[in-house]
């Protein structure tokens, strides 16, 4: 079993994206609709605090949170 603790890097390429884009492409969740649902209802953070819009822009070093999985943006 993982390391709840333990923060993933995912490399973007780049110097940001948007937070639903982030989730499907550091598989943490598999569809859009998976991803609009979670960020909706407030199961997704961003640095810490609950975050329900899709479209804000993560910048490199920002931590996403979804259930036990914590990712962070890497360029």
């Amino acid at each position: 079993m993982s390391n709840p603790a333990a923060i993933e890097d995912v490399s973007i390429g780049g110097e940001s994206i948007r937070l639903g884009q982030f989730l499907k492409f550091a598989s943490v969740l598999d569809s859009g609709g998976d991803v609009k649902e979670a960020i909706i209802d407030g199961y997704v953070t961003v640095n810490g605090e609950v975050d329900r819009r899709r479209g804000r822009q993560l910048q490199v070093g920002d931590v996403v949170g979804f259930e036990e999985r914590r990712v962070r943006v890497a360029r």
